[in-house]
């Protein structure tokens, strides 16, 4: 294995599949096979998830709401769906952990970074909720964050397309794949990989980026292995 221990950062939109809201089984049990599958490996395992199959914190300001009641609501759609993955990892035998941001002892247990190690060493699988547990800050900071206090040796942005583009390969057709790209061109061509705060954060600790696609079978495992997929950004 290239990596020991990663931290996978999962969209909650991608949860959602072709159904457009809400949570498909079968994504999660695709995400749960593969997370199992590098977890036997010996790979040390951390998840954070979004939230925006549910809702997203920036809608809700746009319709009107105050933003840190929106953000607050986001924080708790990401437990909804870290929630689920627990739920589909244990059924297949991965003991899971999932700790909060926001205090809520019945449901999770409150996030402390040498707790989330030890459960790592230990050979659990810790998805990390409710962000940061701070307004204004999103889900790719909360990634960010997470991965550096957690001594992660790369952040591992799962997406539905494979790499980076110079523009919306979907709608773009001339659009070029880069396969190595450093922080500050990330900054400066506004590629929107993940928010820049959570650029500057990697960039700062020397955290990379791989953003590759999960939904195809058998990508999380080569990433881990050091083969060539999706982009890497240091």
């Amino acid at each position: 294995m290239k990596f020991k221990r990663i931290l996978l950062k999962l969209s909650g939109e991608a949860l959602m599949g072709s159904q457009g809201h809400g949570i498909d089984s079968q994504v999660v049990n695709l995400i749960a096979d593969q997370v199992k599958a590098i977890q036997a490996l010996g790979v040390e395992v951390a998840l954070v998830i979004g939230g925006g199959n549910f809702f997203r914190g920036v809608s809700g300001v746009t319709s009107g709401m105050d933003r840190v009641s929106a953000d607050h609501m986001g924080m708790l759609a990401t437990m909804i769906n870290a929630l689920a993955l627990q739920d589909a990892l244990e059924q297949k035998g991965v003991q899971t952990r999932v700790m909060s941001g926001i205090d809520m002892p019945k449901v999770a247990e409150s996030y402390i970074r040498r707790r989330a190690m030890r459960h790592m060493e230990k050979g659990r699988v810790v998805i990390f909720g409710a962000g940061t547990g701070n307004p204004y800050f999103s889900t790719d900071t909360a990634a960010a964050l997470r991965a550096n206090e957690i001594n992660a040796e790369v952040v591992m942005k799962a997406t539905n397309v494979d790499g980076i583009y110079s523009a919306d390969p979907k709608t773009d057709p001339a659009a070029v794949k880069y396969d190595r790209i450093s922080f500050q061109e990330v900054l400066e061509r506004d590629l929107k990989v993940m928010d820049a705060a959570a650029i500057a954060l990697c960039r700062e600790n020397h955290l990379p980026i791989l953003v590759f696609n999960m939904m195809r079978p058998g990508n999380l495992m080569a990433a881990v292995e050091g083969d060539v997929v999706g982009t890497l950004v240091d």
